[in-house]
């Protein structure tokens, strides 16, 4: 089959989906950003910390900032610009304008060590770095060590109006102490970046559809962290797939969305980019882990829509107050990063009156490949390829399993999920041998596993054979190994995912000791200083010996069974209690 309107998903889409897309209405994601920004002028674009901007405000701000960066000695098109912040009125602008300037957005997680940062900057040669002052430390580590030639720092406050604007950013300095102090060379702040830029003149670039917009890091399906090269006419095709897929329940200058995943996740920085489509307001929130703030957000909001993982929505109807909250306008729920539990998505039904709707991506799809249709009760399943995009379960060989029809023929239909269409990335920057190992005739080796049933809906039976899922969040034993084998009082080790009720999983090691005084509390410690929140090990198991084979290979489904061994009394001990109680 060739042609997608023979597929068989295509008849169960919603009401006016269309079978294809059209990836070239826009000439650059710049050149979509303008025209929206035209046509909702003065309405509001974005809420951060009780500040709203318009349309128009965040268009010239965008200008502004790309005439600034043009302005940097050094600076040509096609150089990368690493941006390190949290959901701020700065991030989009940010995002925007090195794009306008001609130049590759590298999104950074702010939570980054010194040892990932400076890791992430090499790998990107990124010549410009836009960071928070509250991480400007970590950069200080490693600033002598990176290809960084400009710093451009900003503050939590800097574009709220001026009396609050020097309060926030007094506090958080002076009496929280949030901002530890730092030494950095080559800076300018962003307020003055922005002033500079708006007094000069905007040199107007020619962009092509196939030029790279984002180098989006992930471990993909290897685990070795890659930058995904993901041009402009990849996000814009998601754009359109994922438009033209909630249309029918959106309408222009009213939609409210609730913006708490971190915009430097490819997932949340596109839905943003989806519902500018719609003149959508978005509120951005710095701080989701502050789950009291943000149900105090979510009260005063009146959202309609609110895209997260499961931890995220776990955490929200955990947090008193969130029963209370009105959810009259709250018309989409969009869940991804990892598979939402059942119960979480049967409990948020009847705390809001929404169905969670799961949808399935990854990196290197810019995300989205399918999603189930609004107001589709949890399924286990993941629904539909998006429009213009194919999917199909490979097995042995590259071989097409086909759908199956019957439970019992699921198994012989299970194999490796593979993707084509317009948002598949172009490869992995400067890495042809991974490019290669994923991309064949077109198709995207997902390196997830499932199957597909005769309607075409999808449903994700495994994952990457060593991957973690933490929180929604790639996870990779190898890194984590790497870390802790650094350690001199550790002989080996061998990480592994156990399954979490809060986070999906959590990351276990298993260490051989080299120095028998050797600690939890000190490998902890360790790790702290070289892996962000998510990758430390919350648990470790000291033993005599890892698994492994001939070659030295860790053996790791050996390992998981070494841990659900030394999991297994705990557990029968706790049912013991219940049984007593």
């Amino acid at each position: 089959m060739t042609d997608t309107q023979e597929y068989p998903w295509i008849k169960h889409y919603p009401e006016g989906v269309p079978a294809t897309i059209n990836p070239d209405i826009y000439e650059s994601l710049p050149d979509f950003q303008e025209k929206i920004c035209q046509e909702y002028g003065d309405a509001p674009v974005f809420t951060s910390l009780g500040k709203t901007m318009t349309y128009k405000e965040f268009d010239e701000k965008v200008t502004a900032f790309a005439s600034y960066l043009q302005s940097l000695p050094g600076v040509e098109q096609g150089d990368r610009v690493a941006v390190m912040m949290p959901n701020l009125l700065q991030y989009p602008i940010c995002l925007f304008g090195i794009m306008k300037a001609g130049l590759i957005v590298v999104n950074v997680n702010p939570l980054y060590t010194a040892r990932e940062l400076g890791g992430q900057l090499k790998d990107s040669g990124a010549k410009v770095l836009v960071i928070i002052e509250n991480f400007a430390k970590t950069f200080e580590k490693i600033q002598k060590d990176s290809p960084v030639e400009h710093v451009i720092t900003t503050q939590v406050g800097d574009l709220l109006s001026a009396p609050k604007r020097l309060l926030v950013n007094f506090m958080l300095k002076k009496v929280k102490k949030m901002v530890p102090e730092f030494n950095l060379e080559h800076v300018v702040s962003f307020r003055d970046a922005l002033a500079q830029g708006a007094s000069r003149k905007f040199n107007p670039v020619k962009l092509d559809r196939y030029d790279i917009a984002l180098l989006q890091y992930t471990g993909g399906t290897t685990g070795i962290a890659k930058g995904a090269m993901l041009t402009h006419r990849n996000v814009l095709a998601n754009l359109q797939q994922t438009g033209v897929w909630i249309s029918g329940d959106f309408k222009k200058k009213t939609e409210v969305v609730m913006t708490a995943l971190p915009l430097y996740h490819i997932f949340s920085l596109t839905a943003l980019c989806s519902f500018l489509q719609w003149g959508a307001r978005m509120v951005l929130i710095a701080n989701p882990r502050d789950m009291k703030g943000l149900v105090k957000e979510c009260e005063k909001q009146h959202f309609t829509v609110i895209c997260g993982v499961n931890t995220l929505f776990n955490g929200l109807l955990n947090t008193p107050g969130f029963d209370q909250v009105d959810f009259k306008m709250l018309k989409l729920t969009v869940g991804g990063g990892t598979q939402v539990q059942k119960s979480v998505a049967e409990r948020w039904k009847e705390v809001t009156g929404a169905h969670i709707i799961e949808a399935y991506g990854l990196t290197e799809c810019s995300p989205g490949v399918a999603a189930n249709p609004m107001n589709t009760p949890w399924n286990g399943s993941v629904g539909f390829p998006f429009p213009s995009t194919v999917v199909s379960i490979r097995g042995e060989g590259f071989k097409d399993l086909g759908f199956w029809t019957t439970p019992q023929e699921i198994p012989e239909h299970t194999g490796e999920i593979c993707v084509k269409g317009p948002q598949v990335m172009r490869g992995y920057w400067d890495k042809p041998e991974e490019t290669a190992a994923v991309l064949r005739d077109g198709w995207l080796r997902t390196g997830d596993i499932g199957n597909m049933d005769s309607n075409g809906r999808i449903t994700i039976t495994d994952r990457q054979k060593d991957m973690i899922l933490v929180s929604g969040f790639n996870v990779y034993p190898n890194e984590i190994e790497g870390v802790l084998q650094s350690m001199p009082e550790i002989l080996e080790c061998g990480v592994v995912g156990v399954p979490n009720e809060k986070s999906g999983e959590r990351v276990k090691a298993v260490i051989v000791k080299k120095d028998p005084s050797l600690t939890v509390e000190q490998v902890k410690a360790y790790c702290r200083q070289n892996l962000t929140g998510y990758k430390m090990p919350k648990e470790i198991v000291f033993v005599d010996s890892i698994p492994k084979t001939p070659v030295g290979k860790i053996l790791r489904r050996e390992l998981k069974d070494i841990v659900a061994k030394e999991e297994a009394p705990v557990k029968q001990e706790t049912e013991g209690q219940k049984s007593e109680n």
